[in-house]
């Protein structure tokens, strides 16, 4: 039976490697340059409530004390309690309000019946209602703001409600300063008719009158608030947002010494001056070639240590790619948002970053990066150590609280440990400055909950990522480890046995990985599917086997030995089909690596003592396994397997098969390629032995030298 052969596909993007490698590394160098603002920093680091640790300080220059945001918003509220409101007079409303009364009166005259009473006049009832009610529309009927409550500084009312304030009234364009107390409200005018009515002895139906005379009562000083707006903002451009003067020479910080209020905030003065004087006046070119030799330092750390560390991500450009979108993206928004000034630049989801990256890589890969974004982003950030604090902080936490996804309520759970990552340590360093509760303004923690809250936003991107650039990521992992998944079911159907044996080898060797350290999701994927190509020919396989016949008897060793060889080839076709990540297709492919079918080869040497066997008929076509993954995998397979043909499996019995076939696979040199050590194997060997003291399955009686591989 021919071999059969696979032909894998090339990434032609790796075509060129280094040439693309470097010119993305200088391109995305260039690319953060243009995003960094391009005025010179402020030499000294420094905080409130901190030693000053350089050089006693001293002013350059004269320059202009800038005020505090509380002396600010002190100085806006004391501007804003001298701003009178303004009111336009409305005589229009009055006098419509007159001339209806005057033409509804004869009407409701009539209908009450008062003309067949004889004892009263008509005239009379219209003359006191015309005085009363050109009395208080003279006097003023106001809507009272409650945004101008005891305001006015000249209030006389002792009561904390009162309502009481000065305004402006305009009329015909001429302005005149009022008081509400000297003015009626709807409230207070129905009530004055009612008084005024009870002191009148002309009238009789004081009660008629009273509810005739309350319809006719509206408001004549209507609000302004276009026109007040104007005054309060105009009002507002005019606070000065400095505060006296520090002369040239003058010592502001002395070495040592603690810096207090003032201190810091003649060192903030100082610092907005120097930047704004070198944005205008430095060399431009000079700040952008000292970000370039930054950048380029930190980029070429990162990239020693894919060398180093990850040379499976230095190699692929395509992962190298990703990389550089996201920090480009990242520092892109943060630039961004410092030049259009937003409140806050913790509402940017920075934690996101170290996220994505920690679900398509490894937590090294993630912290690595995270530290190259916090610093560099540092550069150019406003308090700079504020920012790397809180950034690195909750970045760290981000990447620890998923350090082994196994659930997607983490998720959840990891928003929260980065909440309160960020509160703990923004609380933290409020403290260290000012010393007291009171200085925590809890409003600055909203910022905090909205980029957490953004920060979920990285899970559809890492879908994305997967989509765009053909790279698993944990969630899938967890997606195709659910034995409810098309080809696990369809495996479990067609050669149960199988499927009980990849749940073993998955059970074996992810123990072993997590004892050892890798990816445990990772490994269990792929040993649920090394074997998905016995479903072609699942009666071939022992473990599929319910009856004594064997339909080995009928095919010479070397066609048994191809249908045993070809369940590697036709798994892999197989996964390929349906779309299985790469990663997971290495798996098939190594799990034998380039052993040979021990079994049917003895048996071809047995039956032929005269031929030359071609061994090469015999052997897997490989590769051999090229990550530790895939060498647990290996081992732990071969161990499974081998285990169900032990009479006796007892604690010797065990040992020695666990140890003999490890002996085996190094003599072979099944792990040249593999990153695994042999203190690792080791401690893989003793949670082997450990784990199949339970497995007690019968299996065909192996010699342990000439073993049947499967």
């Amino acid at each position: 039976m021919a071999k059969l052969k696979i032909n894998y596909p090339k990434d032609k993007f790796q075509q060129n490697s280094s040439l693309w490698k470097y010119a993305m590394v200088i391109f995305t160098i260039v690319l953060i340059c243009i995003f960094l603002p391009k005025q010179p920093r402020f030499r000294y680091e420094y905080q409130k409530g901190k030693p000053w640790n350089h050089e006693s300080l001293t002013s350059p220059y004269n320059f202009a004390i800038l005020k505090t945001p509380e002396e600010l918003e002190r100085d806006r509220e004391h501007i804003l309690k001298t701003v009178q409101p303004v009111y336009n007079l409305n005589d229009v409303a009055s006098k419509e309000q007159i001339d209806q009364f005057n033409t509804d009166l004869i009407e409701k005259w009539q209908s009450a019946q008062l003309d067949s009473t004889g004892t009263t006049d008509i005239e009379d009832y219209r003359k006191v209602g015309n005085a009363l009610l050109d009395y208080v529309y003279d006097r003023g009927i106001i809507s009272l703001n409650n945004r101008y409550q005891n305001k006015g500084s000249d209030t006389t009312s002792s009561d904390p409600t009162s309502m009481e304030y000065n305004f402006v009234l305009v009329h015909d364009n001429i302005a005149q300063q009022k008081n509400t107390v000297d003015c009626f409200t709807i409230e207070s005018a129905t009530q004055y008719l009612a008084s005024a009515l009870e002191r009148n002895r002309v009238i009789q139906y004081k009660d008629w009158l009273y509810e005739v005379l309350r319809n006719y009562i509206t408001i004549n000083y209507v609000f302004n608030e276009s026109q007040t707006n104007k005054i309060e903002q105009t009002a507002l451009a005019n606070i000065s947002t400095t505060r006296g003067m520090v002369q040239k020479d003058e010592l502001i910080a002395e070495q040592g010494k603690i810096i207090n209020n003032e201190a810091y905030q003649k060192l903030e003065s100082l610092r907005n001056v120097f930047e704004e004087e070198s944005r205008i006046s430095g060399d431009q070119s000079l700040v952008t070639f000292g970000h370039f030799v930054l950048i380029s330092v930190a980029m070429a750390l990162l990239m020693v240590f894919l060398y180093f560390f990850r040379p499976d991500i230095f190699n692929n450009n395509r992962l190298l790619f990703i990389i550089f979108i996201v920090i480009l993206a990242m520092l892109g928004v943060l630039s961004w948002a410092i030049k259009i000034k937003i409140p806050s630049l913790y509402y940017i989801p920075y934690c996101s970053v170290p996220i994505i990256f920690r679900l398509l890589f490894d937590t090294r890969i993630a912290l690595n990066i995270h530290i190259l974004m916090v610093l560099i982003a540092g550069l150019f950030v406003p308090n700079s150590f504020d920012f790397v604090f809180l950034q690195f902080t909750a970045g760290m936490v981000a990447i620890y609280s998923i350090k082994t996804l196994v659930k997607r309520e983490q998720f959840l759970v990891s928003t929260v440990l980065i909440l309160a990552a960020y509160v703990l340590a923004y609380i933290g360093l409020v403290l260290t400055r000012n010393g007291a509760f009171s200085a925590i303004s809890w409003q600055d923690l909203l910022p905090f909950a909205v980029s957490v809250g953004l920060t979920l936003l990285a899970y559809p991107l890492i879908y994305a990522f997967e989509k765009l650039f053909g790279i698993v990521s944990d969630l899938t992992l967890m997606e195709l480890t659910n034995s409810n998944s098309r080809l696990l079911r369809e495996l479990s159907l067609k050669a149960p046995g199988t499927f009980q044996h990849s749940l073993q080898v998955a059970n074996l060797a992810e123990a072993a990985i997590y004892k050892i350290g890798g990816n445990s999701l990772l490994v269990r994927a792929g040993a649920l599917y090394h074997d998905i190509g016995k479903m072609i020919n699942p009666l071939y396989f022992i473990e599929n086997q319910r009856t004594n016949d064997n339909p080995h008897e009928e095919l010479t060793p070397e066609q048994s030995a191809q249908i045993i060889i070809s369940h590697v080839l036709k798994g892999t076709e197989m996964a390929r089909k349906n779309q299985m990540p790469e990663v997971l297709v290495d798996f098939i492919r190594t799990h034998h690596g380039t052993t040979k079918v021990d079994y049917f080869y003895n048996m071809a040497i047995k039956e032929n003592p005269d031929k030359v066997i071609d061994e090469s008929s015999f052997k897997y076509p490989g590769p051999v396994p090229f990550s530790k993954e895939t060498a647990i995998l290996m081992i732990a397979d071969s161990v499974e397997a081998a285990s169900r043909s032990l009479k006796e499996p007892n604690e010797e019995s065990i040992n020695n098969l666990v140890d003999k076939i490890i002996d085996h696979k190094l003599m072979q040199r099944q792990f040249a390629n593999a990153n695994i050590t042999m203190r690792e194997i080791s401690e893989s060997a003793k949670i082997f032995k450990s784990m199949l003291k339970s497995i007690h399955h019968v299996r065909i009686d192996y010699d342990l030298s000439k073993k049947k591989e499967d």
